[in-house]
C-alpha cells in the first residue's frame, strides 16, 4: 500500500495555526521567563496573537472561491477535516474579536488592589497560611492567557470541524481550560473551586453523550464526514431508530454547551462562581462557537431529515426560553440573573436555528436563518461580554457587590458606568434602537417563515417578562434608595472603582457598537449575508 502525504492548506488554517502556536508559545513563556515578568509578556504576546489572528482571517475572507453552487464560498481543508468557508470565517471573527475583550478584563489589576483577579496559587488550600504568603507577595497566575488561547482555538476549530471526530476534539480543547479557569478565582475561592468542579463534572457527562451519538451515528452512516452522513440520511431508510438515537445523543451534547433547558442546571452557578472575566469570555465566546457547530451539524449533516430534529428543538427553544425567563425574574444576585437571561437568549437563538428552510421557499432578498442567528450571536456577545465588564466594577468592602441591593442609587453615584450598563440591558431586552432588538427581529422572522409560530409567540411571551427584571435593574440604579440597616442608618452600597483603560475600552466599544448596530444595522446583515451558505 502506497502511503500519501496529506495536504495541509496552511495559509487557510493560519488564524487557527496562530492562535493554537501562541498558546503553546505561552507555555514555554511559563516555563523560561521569570515570574516578575511573566504578566506583560503574557498579556502582550495573547493580544498580539488575536489581533494577527484576526488580521489573517480578514485576509482569508477576502480569498475564498465560490464552490459550485456559488451559493458558498471557501474550501475543505486539513484532508476534509475542517471547513474554512464563509460562516467559518465570521464566525472566526467574531469569537477573536470577543477574545480580544477578554484578555483586556485578564489583564485588568486596578480593581484588586494591584494584583489580578486570580489566585496567586491555585494548589493552595483556601483560608491556609501558604494562600496567605502568596497573596502578600503579590503572586498571580499567568497560565490564564495561555489557557485561554488555547479555549479560543477549540472555539475556532469546533464551527469549522467537517467530521464528528474533529468536532468532538475541539469541544474537549475549548472545554477543560474553560473547567480550569472557573477555579482559579482570588476571592470566593471555594465558591470558584465549586463552579469549576460543577462545570467539569456535568461537562464530562455531556462529552459522553456526544461521543456515544457520534457512535451510533457512525454507525448508520459509516463515516464520520458531515457530508457522507447527510447522504446516507437521504438514500437510508431502514436504520432510521440508530439515526434519531444518535442525533439526540449529539444534541445533547451540544446543547450543554450553550446552555439549553433541560441542561442549563450549571449555568448560574458556573457563572457566579467564576472569575467574571472568566464569565464574560465565556458567556460570550463559547456560545458564539457553540451554535456555530449546532448549525454546521444539524444543516449540513442532518438538513435532509429537519423534520426528524425540528420537533425536539421547538421544544427545547420553548423550555429554555421560559425556564431562562421565568427563573430570571426571582433572582437577587447580578451574574445569576445574566445567567438565567444568558439561558433565555439560547432559546431565542435555537429559535433562528428553527427558521431553516429549502432554497425554493426564500423569498428574493429574505433574511436566512444562518444570516439571523450569526446576527443574533454578535448582539449578544457585545452586550454580555460589556454587561459582565461593568459588574467587575461595582465593588464594596467584600469584593464584588453582585447582590442588587447593593446596587441601589448606583445610577447617582456613577451615572456613566449604570448608564452603560442599562442600555446593555435594554439591547438584551430587545428595545427599539438597539442592537439585541433587530437580533430578535431577525430571529422571530425567520422563525415565523418556517411555520414555527407557536414558538415564536412564546419568544414574544417571554421577552416580555424578561423586560420586568431589566427594568428592575435599572429602576434599582436610578430610582431607588439603600435599604437601612438595623441601626436605621443606610445599609452599606457599592461604589464604583476606577478601572484601568483596558476595561474602559472594554465597555465603551461595547456601548458604541450596541447603539451603531441598532441604530444602522445593515452594514452587520451585509456582512452575515456575504458569509453564505456552509459548504456542503
Amino acid at each position: 500500500m502506497d502511503f500519501v502525504k496529506p495536504t495541509i492548506e496552511y495559509a487557510e488554517l493560519a488564524p487557527l495555526l496562530i492562535v493554537l502556536g501562541g498558546a503553546c508559545l505561552g507555555v514555554v513563556v511559563e516555563a523560561f521567563v521569570p515570574r516578575e515578568r511573566r504578566r506583560l509578556v503574557q498579556v502582550a504576546l495573547a493580544a498580539v496573537v488575536l489581533v494577527a489572528a484576526f488580521a489573517t482571517t480578514i485576509w482569508v475572507a477576502t480569498d475564498l472561491a465560490e464552490v459550485a453552487d456559488g451559493a458558498a464560498r471557501g474550501l475543505l481543508a486539513a484532508e476534509g477535516t475542517i471547513v474554512v468557508d464563509g460562516p467559518t470565517v465570521f464566525l472566526w471573527g467574531l469569537v477573536l474579536l470577543l477574545s480580544l475583550g477578554g484578555v483586556a478584563l485578564f489583564a485588568e489589576r486596578r480593581l484588586e488592589g494591584g494584583v489580578s483577579a486570580f489566585a496567586g496559587q491555585a494548589a493552595a488550600l483556601p483560608g491556609t497560611e501558604a494562600e496567605r504568603e502568596v497573596s502578600t507577595r503579590g503572586w498571580e497566575h499567568t497560565e490564564v492567557y495561555p489557557l485561554l488561547l488555547f479555549a479560543v482555538g477549540g472555539m475556532m476549530l469546533f464551527p469549522a470541524s467537517n467530521d464528528l471526530l474533529t468536532m468532538f476534539v475541539a469541544l474537549e480543547v475549548l472545554s477543560l481550560p474553560l473547567y480550569l479557569l472557573c477555579g482559579l478565582a482570588r476571592r470566593r475561592r471555594l465558591l470558584s473551586q465549586e463552579a469549576a468542579l460543577k462545570y467539569f463534572l456535568l461537562g464530562a457527562f455531556s462529552s459522553g453523550f456526544f461521543l456515544y451519538g457520534v457512535a451510533l451515528v457512525y454507525g448508520f452512516a459509516g463515516s464520520m464526514q458531515l457530508a457522507a452522513i447527510a447522504e446516507a440520511v437521504r438514500n437510508d431508510t431502514e436504520n432510521q431508530g440508530l439515526l434519531l438515537v444518535g442525533m439526540g445523543m449529539l444534541a445533547v451534547g451540544l446543547l450543554f454547551k450553550v446552555g439549553a433547558a433541560p441542561f442549563q442546571g450549571w449555568t448560574p452557578d458556573v457563572y457566579q462562581g467564576a472569575p467574571t472575566a472568566v464569565t464574560a469570555f465565556m458567556s460570550a465566546a463559547t456560545k458564539v462557537a457553540a451554535f456555530g457547530a449546532i448549525l454546521r451539524l444539524f444543516y449540513v449533516a442532518f438538513g435532509s431529515d429537519r423534520w426528524s430534529w425540528q420537533p425536539m428543538m421547538w421544544a427545547v427553544a420553548i423550555l429554555t426560553m421560559v425556564v431562562g425567563a421565568v427563573v430570571a425574574v426571582s433572582q437577587t444576585d447580578v451574574k445569576r440573573m445574566l445567567a438565567y437571561s444568558s439561558v433565555a437568549h439560547t432559546g431565542f437563538l435555537l429559535t433562528g436555528v428553527l427558521g431553516v428552510q429549502g432554497a425554493g421557499e426564500l423569498a428574493e432578498g429574505q433574511v436566512t436563518s444562518l444570516q439571523a442567528v450569526l446576527f443574533y450571536l454578535t448582539t449578544y456577545g457585545v452586550a454580555t461580554l460589556g454587561a459582565f465588564a461593568v459588574v467587575t466594577l461595582v465593588r464594596d468592602s467584600n469584593g464584588e457587590a453582585t447582590h442588587f441591593d447593593r446596587w441601589a442609587g448606583l445610577g447617582r453615584r456613577s451615572p456613566w458606568l449604570a448608564a452603560a450598563f442599562g442600555l446593555y440591558l435594554l439591547s438584551m431586552a430587545g428595545i427599539p434602537l438597539t442592537a439585541g432588538f433587530v437580533g430578535k427581529w431577525a430571529v422571530f422572522t425567520v422563525a415565523m417563515s418556517a411555520g414555527a409560530w407557536p414558538v415564536v409567540l412564546t419568544a414574544i411571551a417571554s421577552s416580555i417578562i424578561a423586560i420586568f427584571f431589566y427594568v428592575r435593574y435599572i429602576r434599582i440604579m436610578f430610582f431607588a434608595e439603600p435599604e437601612a440597616g438595623p441601626d436605621g442608618l443606610p445599609g452599606e452600597v457599592a461604589s464604583v472603582t476606577t478601572p484601568s483603560l483596558l476595561t474602559s475600552a472594554t465597555i465603551a466599544v461595547g456601548v458604541l457598537a450596541t447603539v451603531v448596530i441598532g441604530v444602522v444595522p445593515g452594514p452587520v446583515l451585509d456582512l452575515a449575508a456575504r458569509a453564505g451558505d456552509f459548504i456542503r
